[in-house]
């Protein structure tokens, strides 16, 4: 969500100084290509860019469409191909052997643009956008028109109303980005998950590395200690901070599935009371800092006290937490703190893409 978010923060300082806007979105990709269907950029009518649609050789050229976009007042696809001489000698150099089709929508300022679109998509629910395409240049581009999630659904009025509404939720249930053929239309049916929220229990300097990795990523970061002398906004400037006893932790926030959490207060009974409580809380990942000792300790006390520790929370532990990359200071160790995360929540194994055998990106 963080490209998302810094796109919606731009359009709304163009919005305030009525620069008119384009929307530039990666709607297929055929072969190989840096950015996968959904990525987008923003483009100012003065050439002002936020987003990325590639890794930098298209942006250019495609600031340029964007612009005849905004001026035409029309929406327009345009087909960047590797495999082409032509586009070799225009210099755009993919270096991915790809096709990749970009729709550019001019912005209006109606509530139901894709940028307000995006708007309601928050960052604790999964969501869906739609948006519909041809890549017959010459056919009219109808562009990103469906919203849905749990709680809200947007269609515009057309004949694949019907189609958008019945596949977007499939694809909420499935959590799988899907470009689908429909007649001479195609449609990509973009599933949004929720932003990671990192708690950190522990305001102890080796949390601020975490913090400022975690907020680079665009995490929402709340810190989470029981000292006044520690936990302050001027040591965690962009963290939410709660200032509380461990008993009291979840009667202050609320957490939910993409919620994670790393104990490191390196005060033993603290984190082991927020430890316990977790067994009955929604998260996707526990880290425990500190040795294996530790985890162990914490685990056989609750045990021994009776209480039951699920499969499902026991497979959320990871103590010693962080990747073994050979971290060792403070900033080292925040790098593989939040590398393990990533991974965890994108289902991979943290491995070297160099041994990878299959693509490094699933094609929807």
């Amino acid at each position: 969500m963080k490209e998302l978010n810094d796109i919606i923060k731009a359009y709304d300082e163009a919005s305030m100084r009525n620069k008119q806007t384009a929307l530039a979105t990666v709607v297929k990709v055929e072969g190989s290509s840096y950015r996968r269907p959904g990525a987008r950029m923003l483009v100012t009518e003065d050439g002002e860019l936020t987003g990325a649609i590639s890794g930098g050789c298209l942006e250019g050229d495609a600031m340029r469409k964007a612009m005849l976009a905004i001026l035409q007042q029309k929406n327009k696809l345009v087909t960047y191909d590797s495999t082409d001489d032509d586009d070799a000698k225009l210099g755009l150099q993919l270096g991915c052997n790809g096709i990749v089709h970009i729709l550019f929508e001019p912005l209006n300022r109606l509530a139901t643009n894709p940028v307000n679109l995006i708007r309601k998509i928050g960052y604790k629910k999964e969501a869906v956008l739609a948006t519909i395409f041809n890549t017959d240049k010459n056919a009219p581009q109808l562009g990103t028109c469906c919203f849905l999630n749990e709680d809200e659904n947007i269609c515009f009025k057309n004949k694949l109303q019907n189609e958008l509404q019945q596949t977007a939720g499939t694809i909420l249930q499935n959590k799988k980005t899907l470009v689908k053929q429909h007649a001479s239309n195609e449609i990509l049916y973009q599933f949004i998950p929720p932003d990671v929220q990192l708690v950190i229990v522990g305001a102890g300097n080796d949390a601020m590395p975490l913090m400022k990795i975690a907020d680079s990523l665009g995490w929402k970061v709340i810190l989470v200690d029981g000292r006044e002398t520690h936990a302050t906004q001027q040591r965690f400037e962009k963290a939410e901070i709660i200032l509380t006893k461990a008993e009291n932790l979840f009667a202050r926030f609320a957490s939910y599935d993409k919620t994670v959490f790393v104990l490191m207060t390196h005060n033993y009974n603290y984190d082991l009371n927020i430890f316990k409580q977790l067994i009955s809380v929604p998260c996707a990942y526990i880290g425990v800092l500190g040795p294996k000792e530790k985890r162990d300790r914490m685990l056989n006390e609750l045990t021994e006290s009776g209480i039951e520790l699920p499969p499902s929370f026991l497979n959320k532990v990871y103590g010693p937490t962080g990747l073994d990359i050979g971290a060792k200071n403070a900033e080292e160790i925040a790098l593989s703190i939040a590398s393990e995360i990533k991974s965890v929540i994108s289902g991979r194994m943290g491995s070297s893409l160099r041994d990878k055998k299959s693509e490094i990106h699933e094609r929807p």
